[in-house]
């Protein structure tokens, strides 16, 4: 068999204080044949996502470590950021990258879980591919109510964790691990500070779609007791309004497939509205690395055809605007090209 490669891709709960995070992935790159491919930190977010590829159980060990300097160095008791969270180390996902199967990431965050509960006394719950539970299969369903929740969530038995102990830990807080495939972070930056833009647009556009209210503005409770939802136009994506800094508001969203909804569908979909207020897009952002095969359909749409490699390359980077906050390097852009496969 050839080499198995496994992509882990941990966010930790810190985006300022690079010392923590030098830390974190000095800790992770301890363990042999760990290929570090990125760092994204955000200030704004107070969020550090770290991607690394190899062998199964290297990944699994990396993953561990970090985890192990995050709890030491991250106190969410005093921790504030835009992005929703719940933990020191927030989210641990496993995602096949060649020669490995979904299964077979399932059990690698099985094992992660199992761990991290049993050296670290953490709160471990399982998410995606790798729930237990149909309530826990969407990250946002668990993380609902963010770290300030789960201190009352943890005495509710329909809230045990899949591994450690149902009992809040303040400093810590808890964590996810599950097994997905290949999730693409991606924001577009408008010309406006207005985060309210960002986010009716965001709405619009991922699957969740938005509360149905009625003419006194309160939501509607369906039959079955649940609010009801307006559907928003794309499948397999998520979408929130935030601020890229105190100047630029942004349309920050996940592509949980993108075969099925491509970074040119939501560009293309985010200037129409934009439009409506007058507004443009000024930059697009991706958070960590993408598969090569997201950036070559972009490059098709842009282009209008098909071309070589790196013709179509850069006309998905001048397409979705991913050279206006930088220069984009496609050996540390691009999952394939970082990771030499």
């Amino acid at each position: 068999m050839e080499d198995q490669l496994v992509e882990c891709v941990p966010n930790f709960s810190e985006g300022k204080d690079k010392k923590i995070i030098d830390a974190i992935t000095s800790a992770m790159l301890t363990v042999n044949d760990v290929r570090l491919l990125d760092v994204d930190m955000g200030a704004d977010f107070n969020r550090t996502v770290v991607t690394i590829v190899g062998p199964p159980k290297s990944v699994v060990e990396s993953a561990l470590r970090g985890t192990e300097v995050a709890l030491e160095s991250i106190d969410m008791r005093v921790h504030a950021g835009e992005h929703a969270r719940m933990g020191a180390i927030d989210v641990v996902p496993f995602i096949p990258v060649s020669n490995i199967s979904m299964d077979e990431c399932i059990g690698l965050a099985e094992k992660y879980g199992a761990e991290a509960a049993k050296r670290f006394n953490l709160s471990v719950y399982l998410y995606a591919k790798a729930a237990r539970r149909d309530d826990r299969i969407n990250l946002p369903d668990i993380r609902r109510g963010e770290y300030e929740s789960f201190e009352e969530k943890l005495g509710d038995s329909n809230w045990t964790p899949d591994y450690g102990p149902s009992k809040f830990n303040s400093k810590s807080g808890v964590t996810a691990t599950g097994a997905r495939t290949i999730l693409i972070a991606y924001n577009v930056n408008l010309d406006t500070n207005n985060k309210s833009i960002t986010n009716k647009i965001a709405g619009r556009l991922r699957s969740s779609g938005i509360l149905k209210k009625d003419t006194q503005g309160e939501k509607i409770i369906g039959e079955d007791g649940k609010a009801e939802r307006i559907p928003g136009r794309f499948e397999s994506l998520q979408g929130a309004g935030w601020m890229y800094d105190d100047t630029t508001a942004q349309v920050s969203m996940n592509l949980l497939d993108y075969t099925i909804t491509g970074l040119h569908d939501v560009t293309d979909a985010i200037r129409e509205l934009a439009s409506e207020t007058d507004n443009c897009t000024t930059a697009g952002e991706l958070v960590g690395l993408v598969p090569l095969q997201a950036i070559l359909d972009s490059g098709r749409h842009y282009l209008g055809r098909d071309d070589e490699e790196a013709i179509l390359i850069q006309n998905a980077v001048e397409g979705l605007q991913l050279d206006q906050l930088g220069d984009f390097i496609i050996e540390q852009r691009i999952i394939e090209y970082a990771a030499g496969v």
